[in-house]
């Protein structure tokens, strides 16, 4: 992947406009390229020289945190131990989605304006994919659990968690909370018996 480096000016405008629909993002304004450029206080031309379309605004806020669980899907293909591997994964991935109000559209997105997004939520795919074969290969899972299970399962925790907000401090709690009960279903044994 190939980038250009931008003039001073043109990376703080562009710095500036992504700082600007990440506010917008957090307080669940729906992102106009239009409102994002009297924000920040620059020409409607800048901002789409910077960003054809929302889409590519908002995958752009996504970036960091889509290259954040990507990473964390790396360091859990490592871990020797199946289940904690898988456990980790999705731990990570549900407090994301409830911590980030960028991701969930992101990723919902049935198609993606930017190569960067389609090449991470490909990586995230595939480490899960991975990590829920490897728990299957350890008999740690239910069997009838396939990868297309857990996003929506991911999505449903995050979705309940959103309707009963709270803090930010009480929504990952509560995420973490939803995601434990819903671990205990998915497990081929409990971890007592």
């Amino acid at each position: 992947m190939t980038t250009t480096r931008l003039r001073r000016d043109a990376a703080q405008n562009r710095d500036q406009i992504v700082a600007v629909a990440r506010a917008l993002v957090d307080e669940g304004t729906p992102l106009q390229l239009n409102d994002v450029a009297r924000r920040a206080g620059i020409g409607v031309g800048t901002v789409y020289r910077h960003f054809a379309t929302p889409e590519a605004l908002l995958e752009t806020v996504a970036t960091p945190c889509l290259e954040a669980l990507v990473a964390h899907g790396e360091r859990a293909l490592a871990d020797p131990d199946a289940w904690h591997a898988l456990e980790g994964f999705l731990t990570r991935t549900v407090e994301a989605q409830v911590g980030d109000a960028s991701l969930a559209p992101v990723t919902a997105a049935p198609g993606n304006a930017l190569p960067r997004t389609t090449e991470l939520k490909t990586s995230l795919w595939s480490a899960g994919t991975t990590l829920l074969d490897r728990a299957h290969a350890a008999g740690a899972v239910r069997p009838d659990l396939t990868p297309a299970d857990l996003v929506p399962l991911m999505c449903g925790i995050a979705y309940a968690v959103q309707i009963h907000a709270g803090t930010p401090t009480d929504r990952i709690a509560t995420a973490r909370r939803y995601l434990s009960t819903l671990l205990g279903g998915l497990r081929a044994t409990p971890p007592d018996a």
